[in-house]
């Protein structure tokens, strides 16, 4: 996981600026009249059959039944297939964090939804703002360059992302599910949770990864001074002390 430089100040106005944000567009007339109108013309100048279906299954990909599938599938290749405990710890949290910070957002915020008349799917209450869908597909974009960077699949995974964050957001505003403010918190709370994390991370988590019970099983875990040495077992010892004495021997 990358350290970003002033993480804590940076994540704590980025979030800020993105619940000031919310609040104005939920409890003033400054954007949401507008923001209406956008979402109908969007919607009425693009909406067909075939592209209703496929914008609801898009929906029900990263939807929270959905994301969670997709969480335990992909951390516990990293755990159980890879053996790389540390990835996987990281990974989980980048994809958490970022996801559920959308929650925290929505209890501040509290936009109610855009009319049901609307909508493919309705859904009511007072959680419009963020998009909890747009959240989980900017976790799980930011997640994936995070295990790229550095290699050449890196620009690759960057622009992948970029376009499933950009198909999700379409799908929410095309449904009729948010307005598109609550498109762009998503970006920015998720954004803010997660360079949080990578400070945390950096100060604290990773260091103390390895008091996690049995978690060194699946792999190396660095301890409190540093990656763990391999063990090495009892028989390539042997071998090679034999193969030592018999050099000195010689």
């Amino acid at each position: 996981m990358p350290y970003v430089r002033h993480w804590l100040r940076n994540s704590l106005l980025v979030f800020a600026f993105a619940i000031v944000l919310g609040l104005i567009a939920a409890h003033t007339h400054l954007t949401q009249p507008h923001e209406l109108l956008w979402d109908r013309d969007l919607q009425t100048s693009t909406r067909t059959g075939w592209l209703n279906t496929l914008m609801l299954g898009v929906s029900d990909i990263f939807s929270p039944v959905g994301g969670l599938v997709i969480i335990a599938l992909w951390c516990g290749w990293l755990l159980f297939a890879r053996h790389k405990p540390v990835t996987a710890v990281s990974t989980f949290l980048v994809i958490a964090v970022g996801w559920n910070s959308s929650e925290i957002a929505k209890i501040i915020v509290a936009r109610n939804r855009p009319p049901a008349v609307y909508s493919l799917a309705p859904e009511t209450g007072s959680n419009s703002f963020p998009s909890g869908h747009v959240a989980l597909t900017v976790s799980l974009a930011v997640a994936a360059y995070f295990l790229a960077r550095g290699t050449r699949h890196q620009r690759t995974v960057a622009v992948g992302g970029a376009a499933v964050v950009l198909l999700v957001a379409f799908s929410r505003l095309y449904i009729g599910a948010h307005y598109p403010t609550d498109v762009l918190g998503s970006l920015l709370v998720s954004g803010a949770a997660i360079t949080f994390l990578t400070g945390a991370w950096d100060r604290w988590l990773l260091s103390r990864l390895h008091l996690v019970p049995l978690l060194a099983r699946f792999g190396s875990v660095p301890g409190p001074e540093g990656p763990a040495e391999p063990v090495e077992p009892a028989a390539e010892r042997s071998g090679r002390a034999d193969v030592r004495s018999t050099t000195t021997a010689e």
